[in-house]
């Protein structure tokens, strides 16, 4: 018996989401590296540069994601994947022919232009998956962007000591182009209806539609926080890590180690929350998730070796498949069909603000104080999250009660 398409789109947008996050992550370990050979820097100069052409993406993709969303809601969301995609594959690629830094600057921004793969390739899903799959549908796609992210800066480290750090933009680039084809040939949209009515053209008329809009709202505001409260321990965790263990030790491959185990977990249980809160209701889920990972940011702040960072880091990934997957369950589950592409948009805009925001604040926090009060404000945060999520989405559903 054939499958359903739904279940075939969401097999092979899986394998392109891994492939993709392989090729987005496997350049990160390296970035600063090859900043640093594109010119004669000082100290303080190679950091600049290096801030600067990291965070351009985001800056970007969080201006453009609404327009790309509206695009998708009008001409398709296999569109914007194939557009996302072979767009990234020749940025990426002719990163590895750049001849200065201001070259790499331009196409770090031109990758937010083209940035949305991932985001389209979960409103496909959410738009074609039925409602009560969605949770488990959305859960297993980001188990495997997860995994993918996890897999890329081994990869990409080692495709960088093989040949060259040019080559491996080659070969990030050819990734997306694989992204592409798969998306081309094997995922099939079916029933799309484009957005035809005048009053869906403005950002006050999709509002208009939305039956609870504070409830997604209040949903966007999540991410935002989601985003910005598990970035802000990044600028300080391998710092953290030296501090534990008083310089000594290989302190590079112990902060890889724990960086890497919240994604870990988080591609071990995604999906099995996701279908749990088909069930028990996603909100639970995720208010669940910010429990947790109140309990597990306080506790990090005290641990005394890293034996303990990496036992609460690994749990924090438990907490983190409660948050941004359910989210977007939430936010499928809410939202007319016909608009999904524009609201995904949005949450991909908050996640990328989130994004920006979150290591700021760590700097600034470790900077003024210590790393440990990074994980305690972050706590706070988590809390402050929690609040507005029971005023502006569980209460909602309270009052206005449907599927969630």
């Amino acid at each position: 018996m054939q499958k359903p398409i739904w279940k075939r789109n969401l097999f092979v947008l899986s394998i392109a989401v891994f492939i993709a996050g392989i090729a987005f992550s496997e350049i990160m370990p390296f970035l600063p590296l090859y900043i640093d050979t594109l010119g004669h820097f000082s100290h303080s100069q190679l950091n600049f540069w290096s801030g600067i052409i990291f965070s351009g993406v985001y800056f970007v993709s969080a201006i453009v994601s609404p327009w790309w969303g509206k695009l998708a809601d009008k001409k398709g969301r296999k569109l914007m994947t194939l557009r996302a995609s072979l767009g990234m594959a020749i940025v990426l690629g002719a990163m590895g022919l750049v001849q200065n830094v201001w070259q790499l600057l331009i196409l770090r921004m031109l990758q937010g232009v083209f940035s949305g793969f991932v985001s389209n390739a979960n409103a496909l899903i959410a738009t074609e998956t039925p409602k009560d799959k969605s949770g488990q549908a959305l859960g297993t796609m980001m188990s495997f962007f997860t995994a993918g992210n996890l897999l890329g800066p081994f990869v990409g480290g080692a495709l960088a000591s093989m040949f060259s750090y040019r080559i491996t933009f080659f070969i990030t680039g050819l990734l997306l182009l694989i992204a592409f084809f798969l998306s081309f040939f094997f995922v099939h949209e079916e029933g799309f209806k484009p957005i035809t009515e005048k009053k869906l053209e403005s950002t006050h008329g999709v509002i208009r539609e939305l039956q609870q809009p504070k409830l997604i709202f209040g949903l966007l505001l999540t991410t935002l926080i989601i985003q910005a409260a598990n970035n802000s321990i990044n600028p300080i965790v391998s710092l953290y890590v030296r501090q534990l263990m008083h310089g000594h030790g290989d302190v590079v491959f112990i902060s890889g180690i724990i960086a890497a185990l919240p994604g870990i977990a988080t591609f071990l249980v995604a999906s099995r929350f996701g279908a749990l809160g088909d069930k028990i209701g996603t909100e639970k889920i995720i208010v669940a998730g910010f429990i947790g990972a109140t309990i597990f940011f306080f506790l990090t702040a005290f641990v005394q070796n890293t034996w303990e960072l990496g036992i609460l880091r690994f749990l924090v990934g438990f907490t983190d498949a409660c948050l941004f997957p359910q989210v977007q369950t939430m936010l499928t589950k809410n939202s007319p069909t016909q608009v999904t592409g524009r609201v995904f948009s949005w949450n991909q805009s908050a996640m990328y603000i989130g994004n920006i925001i979150g290591p700021l604040l760590g700097s600034f926090v470790s900077g003024l104080s210590s790393y440990s009060m990074v994980f305690i404000i972050t706590a706070g945060i988590v809390i402050l999250n929690l609040i507005l999520f029971k005023i502006n989405v569980v209460q909602n559903l309270l009052d206005n009660p449907t599927k969630s």
